[in-house]
């Protein structure tokens, strides 16, 4: 079995917190944090079943960036 190093964002909306792993675009929600990420973890090894890791976009140090913008 192969470990992979998965990078994923969590961030709360609305009522329920969203999990997006940045590798592979899969995401995911749920009530809490730990429910999110356990939710995407699940829809990750769903995901995974399939795909050779040499498809698999390796992300290294993701930084955050902001930007701000004026909308009409």
């Amino acid at each position: 079995m192969n470990k992979i190093d998965l990078k994923n964002v969590v961030w709360k909306e609305g009522k329920y917190y969203v999990s997006w792993n940045l590798n592979t675009g899969v995401s995911s929600f749920g009530n809490n944090k730990k429910e999110a990420l356990d939710a995407l973890e699940e829809a990750l090894e769903l995901h995974l079943e399939n795909v050779p890791l040499s498809k698999i976009q390796k992300i290294e140090h993701p930084i955050l960036e902001y930007s701000i913008f004026n909308h009409a």
